[in-house]
Parts: structure tokens; C-alpha cells; sequence
């Protein structure tokens, strides 16, 4: 099971998974800098900024073991 996963996440993304990575670490990212903004933020600010964190970390996660059929 682990070399499985291993040897997924070395074979070569797929180009469309590559751009999936990037838009959910982008999201990932800006997430995370509103959840940890030095002022005070209203609670749904904050609550669509949890979403969007995960939202992003779970689609680079799911984009980065994605592989190409030969």
C-alpha cells in the first residue's frame, strides 16, 4: 500500500491536474492568510476563509496523486 502511493505520487501529473494544484494552493493560501490576519475579522470573512483553506488543500492533495493512464 505505501509504494503504491509512493510511486503515484512520483509518476507525472497530468496537465489538467497541474493547473487543479495550482488554483487549490493558490485558494489553500489565501485561506490560510485571512484565517491568520494580524485585525479582526467578521465571522463570515473568517468561516469562508476556513473553506477555502481546506477546499485547497484538499484539492492539491487529490491533484497530486493523480497520474497519467498510458
Amino acid at each position: 500500500m505505501k509504494t503504491e502511493i509512493t510511486e503515484r505520487i512520483k509518476s507525472p501529473t497530468p496537465k489538467f491536474f497541474k493547473k487543479i494544484r495550482t488554483i487549490g494552493l493558490t485558494l489553500g493560501a489565501i485561506g490560510g492568510a485571512l484565517l491568520t490576519a494580524p485585525i479582526t475579522l467578521p465571522a463570515t470573512v473568517v468561516t469562508i476563509a476556513g473553506y477555502l483553506a481546506t477546499a485547497g488543500i484538499v484539492a492539491s492533495a487529490i491533484s497530486t496523486v493523480a497520474k497519467e493512464d498510458k
